[in-house]
């Protein structure tokens, strides 16, 4: 059975894992629409440089608090029925899927904004951390965690 909301090891959880466990709950049968938000391994970076590979580690203990506490309160909306919002971690290629997003309520106009919400939420409030491992337009390879790159601490 697929938990609520967290942080779990590349490879441990899949988008039809997640979406077989919200089809098999009770509730199911009030659902109208599910949307969903899959974020993956963007080739490059904002600043045009090649993407080669990306590691995500989290405080673990902490995000899985904060997800959860983001879906319970997103899930209190009127017409919501589930909020799930699911991260991995681990090194991943281009490509690769990095967060699962899932909103299900019982009609389609109430899910597409909590699925906004819950994106904007957990990028801003999860304590996860990327580091990229990139190539410049000069070739030259280099690897940075992105907080230490906004901040400037390269």
């Amino acid at each position: 059975m697929t938990v609520h909301a967290g942080v779990h090891e590349k490879g441990t959880i899949s988008l039809m894992d997640i979406i077989s466990g919200v089809r098999g709950k009770a509730s199911f049968h009030e659902t109208g629409a599910m949307a969903m938000f899959v974020g993956v391994v963007r080739g490059e970076t904002l600043e045009g440089e090649k993407v080669l590979k990306l590691r995500l580690e989290a405080y673990e203990e902490k995000a899985n608090e904060v997800l959860r506490e983001i879906c319970d309160d997103l899930g209190r909306k009127p017409g919501i029925i589930d909020v799930q919002i699911h991260h991995l971690l681990g090194e991943f290629v281009v490509g690769e899927d990095l967060v699962y997003v899932l909103v299900v309520g019982s009609h389609r106009n109430e899910v597409f904004s909590v699925l906004q919400e819950a994106v904007e939420r957990y990028k801003e409030e999860a304590p996860i951390f990327k580091k990229e491992y990139i190539v410049s337009s000069k070739g030259e390879k280099s690897a940075y965690w992105t907080s230490e790159k906004r901040v400037g601490l390269e």
